[in-house]
């Protein structure tokens, strides 16, 4: 080979090279770029479980004879505020299940309380184990017993009871008083009604039996209590087991009857005074307070007039 053609290949190889890399350093040469890397796909998003159905999970592990965990399972379940009256007494049944078959029979009769405040006549399946249908009738009866503890009773709302009474100004001394109210009771709550009186405003009250005739009742003061100045008296309404259901007056602030003492009652309290009628008028409207008074005067002209001022027991007596 001539030495022109051997020059030509290599003369042919550089420019190649030139070109090469012209074609690397430019930017922008198409033939040569490398291609760009597709863009990632966003990961799929993990798919949503269901909510674990503790109720389930309990009855199996039950199934499976894992007992200590079905009751750690079922008492999870049970703290739920969600839970429907129905799966209460699932849970309840279930516990039950679970501590029978352990043996532990405080914790399993807890258990049948619990489901039969939420279902007082709740019965097992008649398939069930008769050890779990005995247990059950055993729990129910002394529930029962005790008057179903934990149920929860509705009190309905009770009508009140009235006695409705005017008390008399005054009485004659040494002579029974007799006295009547009006009662109103709607639901028929009255069991006695009892009349309480004293002699004067201090001492102990004695008590008697009023008589109650459909709404009228009717109670007496003897006459051996009736004495001047006063007497203090209530009534009080008693229900069939002795509770007082109504009142009218009471020891503190009791009813009161004025005793007037005729002539004689009182202080006399003669006053001489000078001055004729003039005089006594004066002093007898300064004693306008004391009560009940007697003035005599003399015919005419001066003179002496007198004035009698009676006075009650805790003093002057209107």
């Amino acid at each position: 080979m001539s030495l022109a053609m051997m020059r030509g290949p290599r003369k042919l190889s550089a420019s190649l090279s030139l070109v090469l890399s012209a074609a690397l350093v430019l930017p922008g040469a198409p033939a040569f770029a490398q291609p760009k890397p597709a863009p990632a796909k966003p990961a799929a998003a993990p798919a949503q479980q269901a909510p674990q159905d503790l109720i389930a999970k309990g009855q199996q592990l039950f199934e499976d004879q894992q007992y200590e965990d079905s009751i750690q399972t079922l008492s999870a379940a049970l703290l739920r505020p969600s839970n429907t009256k129905e799966q209460k007494v699932e849970i309840y049944r279930l516990l039950a299940l679970n501590y029978i078959t352990l043996g532990r029979k405080d914790e399993a009769d807890n258990a049948v309380r619990g489901l039969l405040v939420a279902q007082p006549d709740y019965q097992l399946p008649a398939n069930e184990s008769p050890r779990f249908r005995d247990f059950f009738k055993e729990a129910r009866a002394k529930w029962e017993a005790e008057g179903r503890p934990g149920i929860v009773k509705e009190t309905p709302t009770e009508a009140p009871v009235v006695i409705r009474h005017g008390s008399p100004a005054s009485a004659e001394k040494e002579k029974a008083i007799e006295l009547r109210a009006k009662l109103e009771d709607p639901d028929g709550r009255t069991g006695t009604v009892k009349l309480y009186f004293r002699t004067g405003s201090k001492g102990d009250f004695a008590e008697t039996v009023a008589d109650v005739d459909g709404e009228t009742v009717r109670g007496q003061i003897p006459a051996s209590a009736v004495k001047p100045p006063l007497m203090d008296y209530y009534f009080e309404v008693l229900d069939g087991g002795g509770t007082v259901i109504a009142s009218r007056g009471d020891s503190q602030a009791p009813l009161r009857i004025a005793i007037p003492d005729g002539e004689s009652s009182g202080w006399v309290l003669p006053l001489a005074i000078g001055g004729g009628i003039l005089g006594a008028a004066a002093i007898v409207g300064g004693l306008a307070l004391a009560g009940v008074f007697k003035s005599s005067s003399p015919p005419a002209g001066r003179g002496n007039s007198t004035v009698s001022v009676n006075v009650g027991e805790s003093g002057f007596r209107f």
